[in-house]
């Protein structure tokens, strides 16, 4: 058995691409038994050794036929959940849709995951992270002044709000579970978490504020004490003195002297022009180093590469090796029942015979399947 709170859960993903690859993977981190239906051979269009496929078993197995779809359903009776992220209606028309697992597994947990929802007048359509956070109102406001929005990666579409939010989505049927004990479908659509990673900025638009274009508010730029700045050396500093204490502690760091009161909005320009001058007198790492155990809320930005190596991150083991990769560490904490390091990613099917014979399959069974071309 794993270790971490969810050792004992028992998780059937049906392979896809970034969302919920991601939800399974918080899960499998935690402790949870995953099970990763792979296509025989693996995806041609997956990255290799892609991490978010840590912590798994995987079998390879083509669903698409009758019998492979009846070995996913004999999957589905030992389990507790099945994650898949696949168009509206595409496990449905392969036999494993949630009618037909929940009447095998009453119990069973149907972890869903799309981009506009199962149903909904765009719920057929494709899209990517970009087009989910366009019409959930998030990446509007991100960006400078006068500029297009900033793609922010695939951060709040794919992993914020689609990932995390089917894990979390996954967890809370669970719980009620133990109440009712009867599964249930959870339906997880990246434009609607996306959409609830606004919920503040709604409220700050609710009571007047952050009601300027984009790149002018307080938290998107647009004040200078809430912004990036560029170092002597060409690296970037983050500047996050929001509150009073914290500001006169930059502008000590700083020495910055006399400014004019940068509450108000007028002096912006002024205060900025103030601080990316000084800023611009010494590297990055130097800046570091000086605002070092103050509260001045100056950190330096740092690369991908550079962030597991910083001490904090050394010190709380923010990141972990798995097999020779340096990648972010299960989160979050528990006092009790730790998370493990996470296992590396596996070939596609590496574990298919293994599994087969936990379901009860015997030989002659296993070797007519690989014949036929159903498992591989």
């Amino acid at each position: 058995m794993k270790q971490g709170p969810l050792a004992g859960l028992r998780v059937v993903e049906l392979a896809g691409l970034a969302p919920a690859p991601f939800g399974a993977m918080v899960l499998a981190d935690l402790g949870a038994d995953v099970i990763r239906v792979d296509r025989i051979g693996g995806d041609p269009g997956a990255v290799p050794g892609d991490p978010l496929s840590r912590g798994r078993r995987s079998v390879g197995i083509d669903i698409r036929t009758p019998e492979g779809a009846g070995l996913v359903l004999r999957l589905v009776d030992r389990a507790d959940v099945l994650i898949e992220g696949f168009r509206p209606g595409v496990t449905e028309r392969l036999g494993i849709g949630p009618a037909q697992c929940l009447a095998r597994n009453p119990r069973l947990v149907y972890g869903r995951i799309t981009g506009w929802g199962q149903d909904g007048p765009m719920a057929d359509l494709a899209g990517h992270d970009i087009n989910y956070i366009a019409l959930s109102g998030a990446l509007e406001p991100i960006g400078r002044a006068g500029q297009p929005p900033t793609v922010p990666l695939n951060l709040l579409g794919d992993f914020g709000g689609g990932g995390l939010l089917l894990a979390m989505g996954v967890l809370a049927a669970l719980y009620e579970r133990e109440r009712s004990g009867r599964g249930q479908v959870v339906d997880a659509a990246m434009v609607e978490g996306a959409a609830l990673l606004t919920t503040f900025l709604h409220g700050m638009r609710g009571a007047g504020g952050e009601k300027g274009e984009r790149g002018t508010n307080l938290l998107d730029g647009g004040a200078p004490f809430y912004d990036v700045y560029r170092a002597a050396d060409g690296r970037y500093v983050s500047v996050g003195a929001l509150e009073d204490r914290f500001f006169a502690e930059l502008a000590r760091v700083l020495d910055l002297g006399e400014l004019p009161n940068r509450h108000d909005p007028a002096n912006w320009p002024e205060v900025r022009e103030r601080i990316a001058a000084a800023i611009g007198t010494r590297t990055r790492d130097e800046w570091a180093d000086l605002a070092a155990g103050t509260d001045a809320c100056l950190v330096p930005v740092l690369e991908p590469g550079e962030a597991p190596s910083h001490p904090h991150n050394v010190a709380r083991g923010v990141f972990v090796d798995v097999d020779g990769i340096s990648l972010p560490a299960p989160a979050p904490r528990f006092d009790r029942t730790p998370a493990g390091t996470p296992e590396p990613p596996v070939r596609a099917g590496k574990h298919t015979i293994e599994v087969l014979e936990e379901l009860g399959l015997v030989d002659s069974e296993i070797t007519e399947l690989t014949r036929s071309g159903v498992i591989g």
